[in-house]
């Protein structure tokens, strides 16, 4: 599913090509998708409006529109992307993420669409339907952002408790941005299992995790996603720790599929 860096590469499409266009239609009428609101309220409150700036925490989006108007949020659930396609059918996108892979030009499962004056569109393209779109969406509930998190906010994030810390990293009220497989990863990489409690983190524990956030965000954002990052790949029944070898495993933890390494990520004493 989207996380952090797929959020930001979305983001980043809505505003290199999306911004200061004039909008003269919008397609509000997915019912599910637009939550709360009735069909034509969004409408309402965009036409004639441009969008100003796209902003983003966690894995959250959201537009400023040009005269004080509504906030534009925008949530690309497990399998959503942004397209936007110029008149004459060019487009850019914020990538795939699921299977089938959609070819340009395909607008099949776009659930909310705005038009420009110019005949250009804005879409969210959205197989599965799991993705939002609402107005002044409440941000303010997200915690910091896992890409600039302070040291003293990430260590209340994740210490304290009996709940697994892959569930703290993942609770986006406390870290906002990070996934089912951003935490498998930033765990991998700290050596610690993914079901100790919160209360058990040390000190020097805490700091490794805040090193393989950052380090991995920084990863996935230069390289394309969290799919490219170190332990995805051997997430698999026959997947061996790249770093020694042994045998990946699998279980669930804090409601997910997880997997970690068989020697180098236990429920023991902290790995010195």
């Amino acid at each position: 599913m989207p996380e952090l860096p797929e959020v930001e590469f979305a983001r980043s499409v809505i505003e290199r090509a999306a911004l200061d266009r004039e909008i003269a239609d919008v397609d509000d009428t997915d019912a599910y998708v637009c939550r709360p609101h009735r069909a034509g309220d969004i409408r309402a409150a965009l036409v004639g409006r441009t969008l100003t700036a796209a902003h983003r925490r966690g894995k959250s989006m959201w537009c400023d529109t040009s005269g004080g108007g509504a906030v534009l949020g925008i949530h690309l659930g497990m399998s959503g992307k942004i397209v936007v396609a110029a008149k004459d059918g060019d487009e850019i996108d914020g990538g795939d993420y699921w299977e089938g892979r959609r070819v340009p030009g395909d607008y099949r499962w776009a659930r909310f669409t705005v038009t420009f004056t110019d005949g250009g569109r804005l879409m969210l393209v959205d197989p599965r339907r799991l993705g939002r779109v609402r107005l002044d969406p409440p941000v303010e509930k997200l915690g910091p952002d896992a890409k600039g998190i302070t040291a003293a906010a990430f260590a209340h994030a994740v210490t304290g408790g009996t709940a697994p810390v892959k569930g703290r990293l993942m609770d986006q009220h406390l870290i906002a941005g990070i996934g089912n497989l951003l935490a498998d990863e930033i765990l991998w990489q700290a050596r610690i299992h993914p079901a100790r409690p919160g209360d058990e983190i040390t000190g020097p524990e805490v700091d490794r995790l805040l090193k393989s956030t950052r380090k991995s965000v920084r990863a996935a954002l230069k390289d394309g996603g969290v799919h490219t990052l170190d332990i995805i790949g051997h997430r698999r029944a026959d997947g061996r720790c790249p770093r020694d070898g042994a045998p990946m495993v699998r279980g669930t933890v804090a409601g997910r599929t997880t997997w970690w390494c068989s020697t180098e990520q236990t429920r023991s004493a902290p790995v010195v």
